[in-house]
């Protein structure tokens, strides 16, 4: 329920892709909301695919008989006045209660009102001086001495149609929107499939277009904001390496981690079956930094080694073992912390899930990088046994 008003409130609509129709004409918006309602359900992971409800409201329609008209001498004004006090009423005088007042409305009961066949009997006066007004009480058998009325049924058609239930308008053009929910898939994909079918298998008329909105809206921006976000983050941590060893050397050895931890993310997400979502973005944002921190541990005690006077394979044997205990014990931190996130299945899984399960294989794989890849990588990049490490 919370995602469901969450997308509400950013989009208009509750669900996760909202393929809105734009055109002026109700009736063709509906019929091809139709089928474009029957090429979103064939679409693989679409769920709960619904068109909104645009007509089902019962109208009843009374619509003149201009032959009847001219034969009894009237004109539309008379049926709108005798029906618009029958279904509707009309005030024919007030009620006064102290200094309160009340209308006294005169209308057909509701048991009249609601059929047609009933209110098809509602006598309608005809006018004063009407040569077929006699004729016309005598055939419908009126009592006599009273004014010249006429049926409804001899100057109207009566009866109940099926109306508009809503009229939404968007941008100044009227509109209809068909939702849709993705399971099992990536959100993407699902709508990139989504208008390539629509394209190919719906003809929308001239003047009428589809635009396509939803969670799908806020997953393009989100897409935008990290392809700026996670190269920024990436140059920050070479930086920062950079300062903190005063070597472009050493920060790209530990910064070597950073791609195999996004490996082992990548994989975790594949052998769960999890898509690769916004959230799953921002937890490689995150794992970046613990790839980081490990390789900033291990590379620290190596150089210490090292200015403390030992060769370069012995530094780089004696910072292997003697960081091995840290480096698990921060990989398992991070990790073991995220395990109930990863297996959640209640409210908010979609989300905690996919970040969980790329933080947990990624440090799998970056403790594995650290104690194993990261020494021998410093070994090829310093070279000779022996050398100083670089300032």
């Amino acid at each position: 329920p919370i995602q469901m008003r969450m997308n509400e409130l950013i989009s208009g609509v509750r669900a996760d892709v909202a393929i809105k129709l734009y055109g002026d004409d109700l009736d063709t918006l509906v019929e091809v909301g139709e089928r474009i309602e029957a090429v979103a359900r064939t679409v693989d992971g679409a769920a709960d695919v619904s068109l909104e409800q645009a007509t089902g409201l019962p109208l009843l329609t009374i619509t003149p008989n201009p032959e009847g008209l001219i034969r009894y001498g009237l004109n539309q004004d008379a049926i709108q006045a005798a029906v618009g006090t029958a279904v509707g009423g009309t005030v024919a005088g007030q009620l006064f209660e102290g200094d309160r007042r009340f209308d006294l409305v005169v209308r057909l009961p509701e048991s009249i009102r609601s059929d047609p066949a009933r209110l098809a009997d509602l006598p309608v006066p005809l006018p004063s001086g009407n040569a077929n007004a006699d004729e016309a009480s005598r055939a419908a058998d009126w009592s006599a001495g009273g004014p010249a009325v006429v049926p409804l049924r001899e100057l109207a058609t009566i009866e109940y149609t099926q109306g508009p239930n809503q009229i939404n308008r968007e941008n100044g053009k009227r509109r209809v929107v068909v939702t849709a929910n993705v399971r099992g898939r990536d959100l993407g994909g699902f709508v990139d499939e989504l208008r390539q079918r629509i394209d190919s298998e719906v003809k929308v008329p001239a003047g009428y277009w589809v635009d396509y909105g939803g969670t799908f809206e806020q997953l393009i921006a989100a897409g935008q904001r990290l392809g700026v976000v996670v190269p920024l983050t990436f140059v920050l941590i070479i930086g920062l390496l950079f300062m903190a060893f005063g070597s472009v050397r050493d920060a790209l050895v530990i910064f070597s981690g950073v791609p195999l931890a996004l490996t082992g993310g990548v994989l975790a997400l594949w052998l769960r079956g999890l898509p690769l979502s916004i959230s799953a973005g921002v937890g490689f944002i995150a794992l970046s930094g613990v790839a980081v921190l490990n390789g900033v541990v291990m590379l620290t005690f190596i150089r210490a080694l090292r200015a403390q006077g030992a060769m370069l394979d012995e530094a780089i044997r004696d910072g292997a073992l003697g960081r091995l205990r840290p480096v698990l014990m921060t990989a398992l931190v991070a990790s073991l912390g995220f395990v109930p996130m990863a297996f959640n299945v209640g409210a908010g899984s979609e989300v905690q899930r996919p970040l969980a399960t790329v933080v947990i294989g990624g440090i799998v794989s970056a403790t594995l990088l650290t104690l194993l890849v990261l020494p021998a990588l410093y070994r090829i990049v310093h070279g000779r046994s022996g050398s100083e490490p670089d300032e």
